[in-house]
């Protein structure tokens, strides 16, 4: 396992994170025991940040992952959670509720503090809100010792452009812009290098876009995109090949985004992914997938709010 180092945190976070969403049955219903074991599976081979929100199940996925972490002495791993999203339409990103949110955590998951928080999804509420209220907030928990680093997370790129022209952050966490089909996350780079924030980048699967399972309804991409990555998806397949696996390798081996998270509640899939890391990827079937995902490149959906959407290519 590769380490980098996340932004000004002084942390080294493995080239693979493991994002707990999984945990809380988001996917599919899931056995706790297997999830804990899954946990116990990607410590022991060297990943060491783990990301979670209250969001995920409802809670569940914090409960089942603070019966994992009791079990594994707290200075091997790096520990981020999310606050303000509760609920598909559930927001509360007031300075009373982050703080109480993040007492929540701390029990929930077995705790005495939280490495990395994130303000989780921020798109969906009023910047002008989140400014006089969450980050307020953020700069409380961290004078406190609650948590030690502060971020922001979202879908537009445009949150962490709006957040760093107003305060200062430590980490920022991205989904579905470092992808087969999407590197968009590279315009903000120079930006976060500039600041020396930190970048967590998420779902080098596209949310299940580059996956062989069947898509989900509820995904948010529209038709031609969903198009594409199907296409890419069956031509590997053709070849024999696991597209799962070009994503990963491809998301991981870009020196300037730390780590990437990924989320399973199978101790083998975890395991596979870890494994991946370590093969050197297909030059010639990675080029032959992104001519085909080269008509949609960049493209993605909107996500919240107008303010935020102004300048997504959809």
């Amino acid at each position: 396992m590769n380490y980098r180092k996340l932004g000004k945190t002084g942390l080294e976070v493995s080239a693979l994170s493991f994002g707990a969403s999984s945990l809380g049955s988001v996917f599919r219903e899931t056995d706790d025991a297997e999830s804990v074991r899954t946990v116990h599976t990607a410590v022991d081979m060297g990943i060491n940040l783990i990301d979670v929100s209250p969001y995920y199940g409802l809670t569940k996925a914090e409960s089942v992952l603070g019966k994992a972490i009791a079990e594994i002495s707290r200075d091997r791993f790096i520990l981020s959670t999310k606050a303000g999203r509760y609920g598909a339409e559930e927001f509360d990103f007031s300075e009373k509720r982050i703080i109480q949110s993040v007492d929540e955590s701390l029990q929930r998951l077995n705790t005495d503090y939280i490495d990395i928080l994130f303000l989780h999804d921020i798109e969906f509420a009023p910047f002008e809100q989140v400014a006089e209220g969450a980050f307020l907030a953020l700069d409380k928990l961290k004078q406190s010792g609650k948590i030690r680093f502060k971020g922001v997370s979202g879908l537009p790129l445009s949150v962490f452009e709006k957040s760093l022209a107003y305060t200062e952050l430590d980490a920022v966490l991205s989904y579905c812009h470092y992808s087969l089909n999407d590197t968009s996350l590279l315009d903000i780079v120079p930006l976060l290098e500039q600041k020396q924030v930190g970048l967590v980048s998420a779902s080098p699967l596209s949310m299940g876009l580059l996956g062989n399972r069947a898509l989900a309804d509820w995904h948010p991409a529209g038709d031609e995109i969903r198009a594409a990555c199907k296409q890419a998806v069956d031509y590997c397949v053709a070849q024999g090949a696991d597209i799962t696996k070009l994503a990963v390798q491809f998301a991981t081996a870009n020196e300037s985004i730390p780590t990437t998270l990924v989320s399973t509640a199978n101790p083998d899939n975890i395991r596979k992914n870890i494994e991946w890391l370590d093969e050197p990827i297909d030059e010639a079937l990675l080029s032959e997938v992104l001519a085909i995902l080269e008509p949609i490149r960049n493209r993605s959906w909107i996500s919240g709010l107008q303010e935020y959407n102004t300048s997504v290519n959809v």
